[in-house]
């Protein structure tokens, strides 16, 4: 425990006398300003001590966690950050932890009186979207296909029915691509319309009290099994500040989905093929949900760290390029054996490289004003970010762009960056001359089947009107590339494990180049002429708020 103690404390020691530490390659000469570069030393020493057992993984509403807090606090105060507000770097993210007691709710689905057979966790799961502990249901069930409403789409699955008091049934993933509308709703790629968040928050929307989604293995992308281990006896975070969600928000299998509207008289594969036209309408299932649900609910307050380096032009100082990582991860879980999520490369690295890159950033300030924004609770849902979107420090029509770092390159130099997402705006554009200036290209572009540009803390600020993407390792590794790819396909194992852990023999040359580009980037967008804009027809491609 004592040797436990005394390597934490001399890797803090070390991080902090790095950070005050003067880098030959940034600063002022001869009244020009240089090109700040970022140091590989204090993204080692931060990345090891923020994936250190000490801070337990870093877990919302844990010990943890109100650890990592302080040190990026203090950190941000020692490499010369100033707080946005002038005060405190902090920004309070109020949260409810939730959990279903599903031996205290009684919750039935029913056709004609008759209760279908279908218990909690096995074939459907279900729980509160606004964080209250008690609810009681009868309510009618209406099948909306997707449940998706896009007017650039002409598309509307809801057709004016009325669902206000009733619960929604729907499927996830969003219409399928025709030889007619190949490239409807993004052809193969997946649209925000077919996250199963957008879902839950257009039910809200039109006034449903509850949302339940059917899974298959294909629409969804992955098994069952995902759903359950996420929903059965596990404790869900949602957001305890602004718009609540619908009373219930739940999934439930495929099979029990059959059954049910077999049960009404339904063909649901037969609906499922209507629902891929834009002339489906809304059908009524004939059928309730019945009976009360209980949950365990309790407040947490997480907190969003913040800290700026103002701009230096009088005019372009009030506009902001944000940076941002989320410092969370999964925490302690479990009570044997290896207990501890530390989350090393799944976000100490992203975190690490923001203060790293502040370290440079502060001693050559450009034009626009530059934030470093570590966000709480991203692996519960992009809470801290959607919190920061809802109560910005900085006024949203004068951000230019928000550049997030989500889990960095731990193997090695590459030739190329991955940028999706960036085409949307003309941060693209300005990617490539970032690439160019380090020698790199832009990695090609893939479709995006999985949905990977709504699944991490950029798209909040996009949502919001933000230009915003997520700064991803490239492929085309220098070196031994064989070794590399089986690198790469090793950490795919660790991924929300236990085993991402910090192994001192890393090279830390592939987060250094992640960090380098993303501020030469972020410099660039901070000494432009103007902010960047949306690509024309971009859904996103509205007016920033206010």
């Amino acid at each position: 425990m004592t040797k436990s103690i005394t390597f934490v404390a001399s890797t803090l020691a070390a991080s902090i006398a790095l950070a005050l530490a003067p880098a030959h390659a940034a600063g002022v000469k001869g009244g020009k300003a240089m090109q700040p570069i970022v140091q590989e030393a204090p993204l080692r020493a931060h990345l090891a001590f923020l994936s250190s057992d000490l801070l337990e993984g870093r877990g919302t509403g844990q010990r943890g966690g109100d650890l990592t807090v302080a040190y990026l606090e203090n950190q941000a105060l020692a490499v010369g950050l100033k707080p946005v507000d002038g005060v405190t770097y902090r920004q309070l993210v109020k949260i409810a932890g939730v959990k279903t007691d599903a031996a205290a709710s009684n919750l039935r689905l029913e056709v004609n009186g008759v209760a279908l057979p279908a218990s909690f966790g096995k074939d459907w799961v279900y729980a509160p979207g606004d964080a209250k502990a008690a609810h009681s249901f009868n309510a009618d069930l209406v099948f909306v296909g997707y449940g998706i409403t896009a007017s650039e789409e002409g598309w509307d699955d809801y057709k004016g029915q009325d669902v206000k008091g009733k619960v929604i049934v729907m499927m996830v993933n969003d219409p399928m691509p025709t030889a007619e509308a190949p490239n409807r709703f993004g052809g193969k790629a997946l649209t925000y319309y077919g996250r199963w968040t957008y879902k839950f928050e257009e039910a809200k929307r039109k006034g449903a009290i509850g949302a339940l989604l059917i899974h298959t293995d294909a629409s969804a992308s992955y098994g069952y099994s995902v759903v359950k281990n996420s929903w059965d006896g596990v404790e869900r975070f949602q957001l305890a500040q602004g718009t609540p969600g619908t009373e219930l928000q739940g999934w439930i299998t495929n099979d029990t989905a059959l059954a049910l509207f077999k049960a009404a008289g339904l063909d649901l594969d037969q609906l499922r093929a209507a629902a891929e036209r834009k002339d489906f309408q809304p059908v009524a299932l004939k059928a309730r949900l019945v009976g009360d649900m209980k949950a365990e609910v309790r407040n947490v307050e997480q907190f969003n760290v913040a800290g700026v380096v103002p701009g230096t032009d009088p005019k372009l100082k009030d506009e902001v390029v944000i940076y941002s990582a989320h410092w969370d991860h999964l925490g302690k879980q479990g009570t044997s054996g290896d207990t501890i999520y530390n989350g090393a490369v799944d976000n100490a690295s992203g975190s690490a490289a923001l203060l790293a890159m502040a370290q440079e950033a502060v001693k050559s300030p450009a034009k626009r004003s530059q934030m470093f924004l570590w966000v709480a609770a991203e692996e519960q849902g992009l809470l801290g970010s959607a919190a920061y979107a809802e109560s910005p420090l900085w006024p949203l029509a004068k951000t230019a762009a928000n550049l997030n770092l989500d889990s960095l390159n731990w193997i090695g130099t590459t030739r190329d960056i991955g940028t999706a997402g960036s085409e949307r705006t003309d941060l693209g554009k300005m990617a490539e001359t970032a690439a160019k200036g380090m020698k790199m290209v832009i990695a090609k572009e893939k479709p995006d089947l999985a949905g990977g540009y709504f699944r991490s803390d950029h798209f909040s600020f996009a949502k919001a009107g933000v230009p915003a993407f997520s700064i991803t390792s490239g492929s085309d590794y220098l070196g031994d590339k064989e070794k590399a790819e089986q690198m790469r396909a090793a950490y795919r194992k660790s991924y929300h494990q236990v085993s991402d852990e910090y192994d001192p023999n890393w090279s830390m040359a592939g987060m250094t180049q992640m960090a380098q580009f993303t501020l030469n980037l972020g410099r660039i967008v901070a000494d432009a002429p103007k902010m960047p804009e949306w690509k024309a027809g971009d859904a996103f491609g509205k007016a920033r708020a206010k």
